[in-house]
Parts: structure tokens; C-alpha cells; sequence
């Protein structure tokens, strides 16, 4: 069985620029046991999966696996909209914009573009709020 949890723990925890150690504080535990759980060499019992749930404000559901989108809390990675839209952009034929066909290198340069704003707008909201 693949480290889905373990990868989920490890996505959520660097996605809000957090160390093992940082997590670990929070949950009560060692880092080495967050680790151990990234690395899918442990899985945490009922009690931890709904404190790691709290710490990250997304559901049990989400966190192992059944959503892709946690619609309970209004959380949603990015990078799965990004990965959607990505999809939807490839999968259309005939695409335009502004009355001129998309080729895939325009596709992609559209997603990079997103990103790219996304992860300026990710600076300056810790620039501006720590």
C-alpha cells in the first residue's frame, strides 16, 4: 500500500512552511515520530490522525485520502486546483484566447503564469503578516 497519509502529513506540513520539529511541538509528540510517520514506518492511532486534522483545520476524510478536497472546512490545496485546471487545459482541443488557438506550450505557459502569481501572492502574505 502506498504512504498516502505519510505524504498527505508531509504535503500539509511544508505547505504551511512548518519543520517536523515544529509539528511534533504542536501534536504533543517527538519529531522523530512525525517523521516516522512521513515515512510511512509508523501510522498514528485515531486520537493523533484527529489532532494532525485539527493542527492543519482539514478532516479525517481529507487527510486520509477519501476527499480530494476538504469541503467541510473550505480547504483546498492549490496545487490540486492547479493539477484540475492543468488536466481540463490539456484535454481541450480547438482551445482559444482572444481568437487565437492554444497550442500546449501556451497551456503551460498559462499554468506557470498562475503559479507563478500564486507563489508571489504566498511572499507577500508572509512578508505582510510573519
Amino acid at each position: 500500500m502506498k504512504n498516502h497519509l505519510g505524504n498527505k502529513i508531509r504535503e500539509l506540513r511544508k505547505n504551511r512552511g512548518m519543520t517536523q520539529s515544529e509539528l511534533a511541538e504542536m501534536l504533543g509528540i517527538s519529531s522523530s515520530s512525525v517523521g516516522m510517520y512521513e515515512q510511512g514506518r509508523r501510522q498514528p492511532d485515531s486520537e493523533m490522525i484527529l489532532k494532525i486534522c485539527s493542527v492543519f483545520g482539514t478532516s479525517a476524510d481529507y487527510l486520509l485520502g477519501k476527499d480530494k478536497s476538504d469541503q467541510k472546512h473550505g480547504v483546498c490545496e492549490l496545487s490540486l486546483v492547479f493539477d484540475e485546471f492543468t488536466q481540463v487545459l490539456s484535454s481541450q482541443q480547438g482551445l482559444m484566447f482572444d481568437g487565437i488557438l492554444l497550442n500546449e506550450d501556451d497551456k503551460k505557459k498559462i499554468v506557470d503564469a498562475i503559479k507563478a502569481v500564486a507563489a508571489l501572492a504566498k511572499q507577500h502574505r508572509k512578508e505582510s503578516f510573519g
